[in-house]
């Protein structure tokens, strides 16, 4: 399972599930995590430390398109 924010994979145990009222399901592999989806509305293409930015930036040094 990935952390639905960061994309990290989230180890079993771990992790909390948090359901909003019209049924998405998201999966949080920490409260920093959480924090920055529902209390500061954060995108994570625009969040540097996660996975998807370090990914378009990558493509972008790389000349490839998305």
């Amino acid at each position: 399972m990935k952390c639905s924010f960061c994309d990290n994979e989230i180890p079993k145990g771990t992790g909390k599930m948090f359901i909003k009222t019209d049924g998405r399901i998201f999966y949080f592999c920490s409260n920093k995590c959480e924090k920055n989806t529902n209390k500061l509305n954060r995108k994570p293409r625009q969040t540097r430390w996660t996975n998807e930015f370090q990914r378009i930036k990558h493509a972008e040094k790389s000349g490839v398109k998305q």
